[in-house]
Order: structure tokens, then C-alpha cells, then sequence
């Protein structure tokens, strides 16, 4: 146990439309089972209802104003559902981070001096659909976010994703077949980024 008063970051709120549709559903995922967290403001499946009613809105969001407008509306509900579950995450498990992260919320640094970043490493890999991977890797204090780079072959480097969260980060859009050199780095800190992490290789099925 970490016997640290630590606190749930509520930084999910600066999201872009895709970061927050990845985060909430990592949130559900972490949520759902977890004996951790029994008395939640609201069920799983409220949550997931109102993500369901987001993720549809923000899918159609270039329809112009009127599905903008409509995007808009479930985000900002489906903010206040998270601002509270992430208060009660807090309350239970603010002394105890590795559970407080079972939640699939972040915490906020406990330190307030920036400061070069530790090279994060990937530490998990999940296939998703035909053409994605789900990649974990270790949680840096005082990273914003993670930029995950990848490349086949001899090909140069490319981003891929950049994700507020370090796990199940998703990579889309890749190749079924392919085999894909992937590399992660944090970024924040006094320098800006960490070094990027050893390549690790992974095929697409």
C-alpha cells in the first residue's frame, strides 16, 4: 500500500473528443468487476449508457453545427459522471495508488518540481479488431502523456497515438499481417519528453 495521500487527476476534462471517447471506455473496462470500488455514484451501465449515447455523437459530430452541438452535450455529461466517479475513487483508495489506478483513472504527481522523465517501457500488448493493438506501458511521474511511434520494416518512424493514460493505449489502422517495431516516450517534464523506450515487435492479426 502507498500510504500517500494521492490524488485522482481530473485532467480527462482537457481531452480531445477521441482521447476522452479511449479514456472513458478504459475507465468502464477497469470498472467493471472491481470489487475495489462497490459504492459508486452511478452503475457501470449508467456510465456506459451515457458513453454509448457520446460515442455515437462524436462519430457523427462532422454533420455540422446541430452534431456538434449535440456531441457537445453528451460530453458534458458524461464529464460530471466522471468527475464524480473519480471523487469517489479518491475517497477509497486516495492512500493506496495501485488501487486507485485499478480504476483506470490517473493520479496527479505528488511532486510539484518538473524534472527529467524516466523512459517509460511497454509492458503489455492485446490485440483488438482485425486492425488495432492495445498497448500498456509503465506510468511515469509527472508525464502529461505518452506518444507511441511505430514502423515496419525499414520504414522511418511514425506517431501513431498519443494518449493522457498508460494503459491500453489504442493503435488503429494498422496493417492485419504486418509486423510493427513500436516505441513509446513520455512526455512533460523539464525536458519536454523522455528517451524513447527499446523497440519491442509485434504482428497485427
Amino acid at each position: 500500500m502507498n500510504n500517500a495521500n494521492n490524488r485522482v487527476s481530473l485532467s480527462f476534462i482537457k481531452l480531445n473528443s477521441a482521447e476522452a471517447d479511449k479514456f472513458t471506455a478504459n475507465v468502464i473496462v477497469k470498472l467493471t468487476g472491481n470489487p475495489a470500488f462497490p459504492n459508486l455514484p452511478l452503475t457501470v451501465a449508467a456510465l456506459s449508457g451515457q458513453y454509448n449515447v457520446f460515442h455515437v455523437a462524436n462519430a457523427a459530430s462532422g454533420g455540422g453545427k446541430v452534431a456538434i452541438a449535440a456531441r457537445d452535450a453528451a460530453r458534458e455529461v458524461l464529464d460530471t459522471s466522471l468527475r464524480s466517479i473519480a471523487a469517489y475513487v479518491q475517497s477509497v483508495a486516495g492512500q493506496n495508488l495501485t488501487m486507485l489506478l485499478s480504476s483506470g483513472f490517473e493520479a496527479v504527481s505528488s511532486s510539484r518540481a518538473q524534472s527529467p522523465l524516466d523512459t517509460p517501457n511497454i509492458t503489455d500488448i492485446e490485440h483488438g479488431d482485425t486492425t488495432q493493438l492495445l498497448l500498456s506501458v509503465s506510468a511515469i511521474a509527472n508525464a502529461r502523456s505518452y506518444e507511441v511511434q511505430a514502423r515496419t520494416g525499414t520504414d522511418d518512424w511514425q506517431t501513431v497515438a498519443v494518449s493522457a493514460q498508460a494503459r491500453n493505449i489504442l493503435l488503429d489502422g494498422l496493417t492485419p499481417g504486418a509486423v510493427y517495431d513500436l516505441q513509446v516516450r513520455a512526455i512533460g517534464g523539464s525536458t519536454g519528453s523522455s528517451l524513447w523506450s527499446a523497440p519491442v515487435s509485434q504482428m497485427v492479426t
